[in-house]
């Protein structure tokens, strides 16, 4: 009989090939388009519900005072500086392992928005450390090692555009991300590894919160609302990147057809 010999479909193939099902950029941006507006609504909600009861609501700190108000943004963009980077290992070993259509390009969008974020991370630690250390930088393990993650978002933005050939770029950037995910330990664990003048874990301890729940709830929030809000950033960067390669492909394809017309 010949159903014997029946091909399967091609999104029923195989796991890779319906693992690349969704990576068809047609498909993706059909997903996403009904998605965004959900998404931007629920991280304006969200960050909003933060703010205000992060920065006006919330108790001042007994130690630091109304200085504390500061940590509603700052721990938020040091949660997302290095989960967006090992977001951004992830992506990298798919690109490489598995050529996932999709992956480059969110690699590529998604540097700018991790640069950004962890400025953002220095920049507060910084207005923090002046009125609780006296001093707007010191060169602490935990702030060179963040300072070192800033560097390899900024590294990983500029070479991946920095080649003529697309996919040149991108697979040098893949393996930058992945080198750089070194770091990553360096930055969770040098405030036990090295006496630093950095305070240790006090959210993610194992016994209990360092920090009162007055304090704990409105960081949480804010931090769940940042991160709503930085999936919504790469996600409109990612359809953005999708529509404009679709955009160059017909008008390459126009331009061809009209050489062969004269």
């Amino acid at each position: 009989m010949e159903t014997q010999n029946t091909a399967l479909a091609p999104d029923a193939a195989t796991p890779r090939a319906s693992w690349h099902r969704f990576a068809n950029p047609g498909r993706f941006l059909r997903l996403t388009e009904g998605a965004m507006p959900w998404l931007w609504g629920a991280a304006l909600l969200v960050l909003g519900a933060g703010a205000v009861w992060g920065l006006w609501l919330s108790p001042p700190d007994w130690q630091q005072g109304e200085t504390v108000r500061i940590m509603y943004v700052h721990v938020p963009m040091a949660w997302l500086a290095m989960g967006g980077y090992l977001g951004l290992g992830v992506v990298s070993i798919v690109a490489l392992v598995w050529k996932h259509p999709l992956a480059d390009l969110t690699a590529r969008e998604l540097s700018p928005v991790g640069a950004a974020v962890t400025a953002l991370c220095l920049a507060t630690g910084s207005i923090w450390g002046k009125p609780m250390w006296g001093t707007w930088w010191v060169w602490d393990a935990r702030l060179t090692s963040v300072l070192v993650l800033f560097f390899l978002w900024l590294g990983h933005a500029a070479l991946v555009r920095a080649f003529d050939d697309p996919e040149r770029g991108a697979r040098a950037g893949a393996i930058l991300a992945l080198v750089g995910l070194v770091n990553l330990p360096i930055v969770k664990f040098s405030v036990d590894w090295w006496n630093t003048l950095h305070q240790p874990a006090s959210v993610t301890r194992l016994d209990a919160p360092g920090m009162h729940v007055d304090i704990l709830l409105p960081l949480l929030v804010c931090a769940a609302g940042f991160a709503l809000l930085f999936a919504a950033l790469v996600l409109s960067r990612v359809r953005a990147a999708v529509m404009e390669r679709r955009i160059r492909a017909l008008e390459l394809a126009r331009a061809r057809r009209a050489e062969a017309a004269a």
